[in-house]
């Protein structure tokens, strides 16, 4: 496995070798199926390898080439779903014990919007239960001792090893971000509302992010500009905001990422930083806010008060088919007083102005994507450094930055501002080519 993939392993380079005639949508699906049969057993990245239907896809979209409509960028790329999202014609498990005895009879928004890019739909990927923190089936590719984070852990996983060019995770708290870190792929966490999350099971419906996962910031720029809204309003936005500057100006959070990072990974930052500035990037130290800490609190409330919302009936129904970390939450949940979640919600506009004020004349802000590498299966990692950009709705863009010590994937997440999510893609996609050419070194 390679930290740094080659062309060939992205959706681009495959994209042009299926233009240049030098292979076609069944054998890049051949590929992606033969990973699976190497190391599926092993990693148990998928619940569902839609194999048949998949290849039914593959071999009209290569009719398709040949009568010469081209779909764009992701005709014929094999994409994996996570599994709380509706796929037509299979059933959305959510990681459930007993499973929601649900099949899905038409695609969410985003598999229709992958459909019609011209996406060959793989199968759905494993997800932790409903999409929280209780340690999922799936294993590490780089380490099967070690998680591969969570919730989106079959998403990442799958992509790391190959067995698909791109996947599609959610995000409530870190469950794209701190899988893709501990995978070794890159990961996107949109600005919310950004992405539909119509046909997406929902665990905290005013936290819900879904996003792309794929190996390089390139390949999630061209899912996300598949999949994501295109209002007239939120083109202008992102237009408005797009505006970056070359080289990019970075805002450096030290404090409460710091004080919570591994060494390790406090001294891979400084090396990446490094790098940063030789090729140009001006990065500032900045005056750390002071709420961060309150931020976890305030974003932990809703999220609780709203899986209660969203599971309590079927809970006190069937509290079997809820494993005991999402048995706590909904339980934790229902005991929150509704003036506390009131002010959760209510803060997070004075919170997100602090924090634009902050970001005033940068591109981003930078931090490390987890506190250092994947830990072992029994938890699926700590969120907190993911929290505060799901709480405000922030975009995210994660990539990896090199190894730690034992030879595991570590990352960095760039955020950005609301609506800013293009010009975040361009800022991290010059980023990683940087971090790859210090590693070509």
């Amino acid at each position: 496995m390679k930290l740094f993939p080659d062309d060939h392993e992205t959706i681009a380079g495959t994209a042009r070798r299926l233009r240049q005639g030098q292979v076609t949508c069944e054998g890049v699906l051949q590929s992606c199926l033969d990973r699976i049969e190497e190391r599926e057993h092993e990693v148990r990245a998928w619940v569902i390898v839609d194999r048949d239907g998949a290849l039914v896809q593959a071999r009209d979209l290569d009719a398709e080439l040949q009568a010469g409509r081209d779909r764009g960028p992701l005709h014929g790329i094999p994409i994996g779903v996570k599994d709380i999202i509706d796929v037509e014609g299979l059933p959305t498990g959510c990681g459930s014990l007993r499973g929601t005895g649900r099949l899905a009879l038409e695609d969410a928004t985003i598999v229709t919007r992958l459909r019609d890019a011209g996406a060959v739909i793989l199968g759905k990927t494993v997800t932790t239960a409903y999409a929280w923190i209780d340690p999922p089936v799936s294993r590490n590719p780089w380490s099967i001792d070690r998680t591969p984070g969570g919730s989106s852990s079959g998403s990442a996983a799958a992509v790391a090893c190959g067995m698909c060019l791109g996947a599609i995770g959610t995000q409530t708290g870190g469950s794209i971000t701190r899988p893709a870190a501990f995978c070794g792929v890159a990961g996107m966490k949109p600005t919310f509302g950004h992405v539909s999350t119509t046909g997406v099971f929902p665990f905290a419906p005013s936290l819900d992010h879904p996003g792309p996962i794929a190996r390089s910031v390139g390949d999630l720029w061209t899912i996300y500009q598949s999949v994501c809204d295109r209002g007239p309003a939120r083109v202008e936005a992102r237009q408005e905001r797009d505006l970056v500057q070359s080289p990019p100006r970075l805002g450096r959070l030290g404090g409460f990422f710091d004080n919570r990072a591994h060494a390790e990974m406090r001294w891979a930052m400084g090396a990446f930083l490094k790098w940063f500035e030789d090729w140009g990037a001006t990065v500032f130290e900045l005056n750390e806010p002071g709420f961060l800490e309150d931020l976890l609190s305030h974003h932990r409330a809703i999220m609780a008060a709203e899986a209660t919302e969203v599971h309590g009936e079927r809970f006190s129904l069937l509290p079997e088919a809820y494993p005991p970390r999402i048995s706590e939450l909904i339980i934790e949940g229902g005991t929150i007083p509704a003036a506390v979640v009131e002010l959760a919600h209510g803060l997070k506009a004075s919170y997100a102005s602090s924090m634009l004020a902050l970001m005033d004349d940068l591109d981003a802000l930078i931090t490390p994507a987890a506190i250092g590498p994947a830990p072992d299966r029994s938890s699926t990692g700590d969120p907190a450094f993911n929290s505060p950009w799901s709480y405000l709705g922030f975009p995210t863009v994660s990539f990896p930055l090199g190894f730690s010590a034992e030879q595991l994937p570590l990352a960095v997440q760039l955020i950005g501002r609301p609506g800013s999510d293009l010009g975040l893609l361009r800022v991290a996609g010059q980023c990683e080519q940087w971090t790859r050419s210090a590693h070509r070194v």
